[in-house]
Order: structure tokens, then sequence, then C-alpha cells
């Protein structure tokens, strides 16, 4: 779950320094797109906590997805 002190809070980049995209844009340490990841910088705050809510939803994707093809 993400957390929020205050709105004049600075939200953290979620970037682990791996910066390597998969076959569908997506980083695969952070779960950002190639896009999300050049224009952070310049995003609005809620800008960035939109992103970092799709990030949660890919981490529940993934794990979904691996759940599903690992079933015994």
């Amino acid at each position: 779950m993400i957390e929020y002190t205050n709105s004049h809070s600075a939200i953290k980049n979620p970037c682990i320094g791996v910066c390597a995209l998969d076959d569908q844009d997506l980083c695969i340490a952070c779960k950002r797109s190639g896009i999300e990841i050049a224009e952070w910088g310049l995003y609005t705050p809620p800008q960035k906590i939109a992103v970092l809510q799709s990030i949660q939803q890919r981490y529940a994707d993934d794990e979904r997805r691996f759940k599903g093809t690992h079933a015994l």
C-alpha cells in the first residue's frame, strides 16, 4: 500500500537502478514504462501517485500470472 504524509512531501522515485525494459516496455525492476521513467521528473505529484498505483497493479498482475502458470 502507498502511504503519503502530506501534499508537500516529496514522492520518492521508485527506481532501484536496474533499468532494463522487457518486451512490454516495462522496467523489470520498478515496473514503470519507458515513458514513465523518462518523464518522472516532469510529473506533478498527482501524476506520480497515479504511476505508483499503476506499478502496484502491475506487480499484482505479475503475481497472478505467476501463480496461474505455476499451480500444483
